[in-house]
């Protein structure tokens, strides 16, 4: 299991090279920023040391749940430009149901649980904070 917050970009293709060696199934998703509604960027901002043990719980969480062989969490933070990824989950399990259903619950809750405030920054500068959207918490409630 490894779980990385960093503010620099991350090689997808590095990362899961040898990622879930002898499982049946590997699934991965990579999250990008969106420029809904004239967004340029946002700002990411955690705090270090809690941030990674929530994720890890989680990580550790969905392991035990899904019986995965492997996972791997990776979020940034800091000023991400519309295009960015700014995410990224794999996992790794003898069967593809329980690595897709194991990929969704981390997704899930890294959507709407884990700790990071995100700032929409516009043409005109930074606007407001996101907040949790109605989907997103009942995407959440499936778990």
């Amino acid at each position: 299991m490894r779980v990385m917050v960093q503010s620099e970009p991350f090689d997808a293709a590095a990362l899961l090279d040898g990622f879930g060696a002898g499982a049946g199934a590997v699934v991965t998703f990579t999250g990008l920023v969106r420029g809904d509604g004239g967004l340029a960027a946002l700002d990411i901002e955690h705090y270090p040391g809690m941030t990674e043990r929530a994720l890890e719980a989680h990580a550790r969480a969905a392991a035990d749940r899904f019986g995965l062989t492997d996972v791997l969490v990776v979020h940034r933070h800091g000023h991400l430009a519309v295009g960015q990824p700014i995410m990224m989950v794999a996992t790794a399990a003898r069967h593809r149901r329980a690595a897709f259903d194991a990929a969704d619950f981390l997704m899930d809750w890294l959507k709407s649980r884990a700790p990071f405030w995100k700032r929409e920054i516009g043409p005109g500068g930074p606007g407001g904070w996101v907040a949790a959207k109605a989907d997103d918490e009942d995407a959440l409630s499936r778990w």
